[in-house]
């Protein structure tokens, strides 16, 4: 798919920089930020944003992964590695974080034209194509199976993914989340998964179908597209993307209203993390 996606074309996108936070900035805090700015953008307080984000050392499991009978054991495993492990509130299942790996939120408004689920990953593909057209290669969004938290929208070339997308909803906002293997090893984050997985599960048979990983499905953008990228070189794409479909592009941190609402949502994200923290004791 190729195009104008309507979702895309704004008046002004708010442009949001969090992606040199450093090692306290924790992912708990930017699922908190992200519904906070689902409602300022969902009750037209905020125009239009495209927010980015990076957090050290962090796997982000789905509320599946936190029912795993032997969680405790993967999240040591976690641990062992170097890693902290917290619950999100989108959905979708375990995710690495690392230095390597950028996040990239739009935030749209469906105040007065209702966003189909479709809508805001057909525009989140749209805008990542976009920015990686000038290396030519063909991104397809299809699920790749093998990979970690497997979608109908993961992003791949050559059939190797580097790219998940999840949504979530707030108040008339949307949040479309896309996380980014921008470079290091797709495959090493990939095996430290399914590491975690088999751990957790401890061979028993569960309810739900977690994913079988074959790490050699993912890869990193560096890989596949054979070119050293930085977060830096992504972070420059982005905003030269939201140029391309705003009339305006501005620079922005939370305002005060917004830090207020914010505080809300951290705790009510903290209280969702306070049983897997207890777990992991």
């Amino acid at each position: 798919m190729s195009g104008d996606h309507s979702l895309l074309r704004q008046k002004m996108w708010r442009f949001i920089n969090h992606t040199s936070e450093g090692s306290s900035f924790s992912a708990v805090q930017s699922f908190a930020i992200d519904d906070t700015l689902c409602q300022s953008v969902g009750t037209g307080e905020s125009s239009a944003v495209a927010r980015a984000w990076i957090h050290e050392q962090t796997v982000v499991l789905g509320i599946q992964d936190s029912r795993m009978p032997f969680l405790e054991s993967g999240i040591s495993y976690l641990h062992s590695q170097g890693y902290q492990a917290i619950v999100r509130n989108s959905g979708g299942l375990a995710v690495v974080l690392d230095k390597g790996v950028l996040n990239l939120t739009l935030v749209f408004s469906e105040k007065e034209h209702r966003i189909s689920i479709n809508q805001g990953y057909e525009a989140m593909v749209e805008f990542i194509r976009n920015m990686f057209k000038d290396y030519g290669a063909k991104i397809e969004a299809k699920e790749i199976v093998g990979s970690y938290c497997p979608g109908s929208y993961d992003l791949s070339i050559g059939g190797k993914k580097f790219a998940g997308i999840s949504q979530r909803r707030v108040r008339n906002g949307v949040a479309v989340q896309i996380y980014l293997c921008i470079n290091e090893s797709g495959s090493k984050r990939a095996a430290m998964i399914k590491e975690f997985y088999r751990l957790a599960k401890g061979g028993q048979e569960t309810k739900f179908q977690y994913p079988d990983i074959h790490p050699e499905v993912m890869a990193s953008l560096t890989e596949l597209l054979q070119d050293q990228l930085t977060v830096e070189d992504v972070m420059v794409r982005i905003r030269n993307t939201a140029q391309l479909y705003g009339e305006s592009v501005e620079t922005s941190k939370l305002t005060a209203a917004e830090e207020e609402q914010y505080t809300i949502y951290f705790n009510r994200m903290i209280e969702r993390n306070a049983k897997l923290t207890r777990s992991a004791e």
